[in-house]
């Protein structure tokens, strides 16, 4: 219960409860990133233990792997997951409430532990290969953390769902180093408004959180690409490419959200990720790029560095391997691996493009398709922009065709598709609520 300051924001520190808030913001800050780094780490030392590769490049490791690690590894990972499954299921009372879900319909309140255990069950299943984002982790940790401080500082319903959303998209920030991305991915996907009053809130949470991981965490670009120029070619290109990859991205979103209503219950628990998660493991033998959240072969598309043989092959097994995963109730996050899907998508349609007007590096077409698709199955443009400047550390060299693909991509799966890859445990009837609200006039 708020004590006496109702819903507003405080923009400034002279309002009324503004302290309580602004604390709680920071606080949020600080944890999130804490949070995010022991998750990197522990993210890292299990895929070390598990893979005996060198650093933190996972493709390496399993392409030096035997293929009996293959398949012993992932079947481990799906005994953690079923086993995790069960426990989580008895952590705690009712079921658990998506991040998403809990800010929209449950003023941002989600259960503690088994947010929590999510989170390490995620963290450690990415390590051993499982096809899924390592953001889930972070952002679920930023959320459970924004539910304490809103709880100490008994911030209103309004103040904690937007608490919460900053501490979602700190965790991503902290996650990945990228501060100004993560608060705008807290505002534009998690809260779904771009208001004024909501922005410092937001940076704050974020920067702090992304500060305090750079403690443990490297300052650098997730991906380190050339540096890539505009032209004619590229433009016409984005504009063709736009429209495709917000119909791929749809088909994504739909069949993610088919696999998500789908998990298993009862004894299948255990049994699905045995199977499933044990046959991605016998298909990762000769395709070891299916393993992990894509960020490896995402690497290698962006400089040009796979066959076009291969990126085909892999953009038709990579999403499947994800759909899979999350069909056995494997936790994970999704960001990464929909950025990898446009990053194939790009480079299979830019090799294509090169046959008729040759000339543009066939990274940059990754490049510009990863964000295309990324913007389409988030919904959240502005912010994916952002994004994408700071995971490759390159800001206005291909910035035009990069927003037409973004623009129509996204223009073409919201008028198709309301629902995103964030929405998949939502009902058709709360997509339908929260859009209603999302287009009511900021007070």
């Amino acid at each position: 219960m708020a004590a006496g300051n109702g819903d507003v924001i405080p923009s400034t520190l002279a309002r009324s409860g503004a302290a309580r808030f602004w604390l709680a913001v920071l606080l949020t800050g600080i944890c999130t990133g804490i949070a995010a780094a022991a998750l990197t780490r522990l993210l890292e030392m299990v895929q070390h233990v598990m893979w005996n590769g060198p650093g933190t490049n996972l493709l390496e490791a399993a392409q030096q792997a035997s293929a009996w690690r293959h398949i012993l590894v992932l079947l481990g990972a799906g005994l953690v997951t079923g086993a995790g499954q069960i426990v989580l299921k008895h952590l705690s009372s009712g079921n658990g409430i998506d991040t998403t879900a809990a800010i929209w319909f449950h003023a941002g309140r989600m259960p503690a532990l088994r947010t929590l255990g999510s989170a390490l069950l995620s963290v450690v299943i990415v390590g051993m290969g499982a096809s899924l984002g390592r953001e889930g982790a972070p952002k679920q940790a930023g959320a459970v953390m924004a539910n304490f401080f809103s709880d100490r500082g008994r911030l209103s319903d309004e103040q904690r769902r937007l608490l919460v959303a900053c501490g979602a998209g700190a965790g991503m920030g902290a996650a990945y180093g990228v501060p100004l991305g993560g608060a705008l991915f807290s505002l534009e996907v998690m809260r779904g408004m771009l208001a004024l009053r909501y922005v410092l809130p937001a940076l704050f949470a974020s920067v702090v959180a992304t500060a305090v991981s750079w403690v443990a965490l490297p300052d650098a670009a997730t991906y380190i690409i050339p540096a890539y120029s505009s032209s004619f070619s590229c433009v016409a290109w984005a504009l063709l490419a736009g429209p495709i990859a917000g119909v791929v991205s749809v088909g994504y979103v739909r069949v993610v959200t088919w696999a998500d209503r789908n998990r298993p219950q009862g004894w299948r628990r255990l049994a699905a990720p045995l199977l499933g998660l044990g046959l991605l493991g016998v298909v990762s033998i000769w395709f070891p790029q299916l393993l992990g959240n894509g960020r490896d072969i995402s690497q290698l598309a962006f400089t040009n560095q796979a066959a076009p043989a291969l990126l085909l092959i892999v953009l038709v097994l990579k999403p499947a391997a994800t759909v899979l995963c999350m069909r056995t109730g494997a936790p994970g996050g999704l960001f990464t691996p929909s950025l990898t899907v446009g990053a194939l998508l790009g480079a299979v349609l830019g090799h294509a493009w090169s046959w008729l007007w040759p000339g543009v590096p066939a990274g940059l077409f990754a490049i510009i398709g990863a964000a295309a698709v990324l913007a389409a199955t988030t919904q959240g443009p502005i912010s994916t922009v952002v994004l994408m400047m700071e995971l490759t550390g390159r800001d206005r060299s291909f910035i035009l065709p990069l927003l037409l693909a973004v623009a129509t991509a996204t223009l073409v799966a919201r008028t198709i598709e309301p629902r995103s890859i964030y929405d998949a445990r939502l009902t058709d009837e709360e997509v339908a609520a929260r859009r209603k609200l999302r287009e009511l006039p900021s007070q």
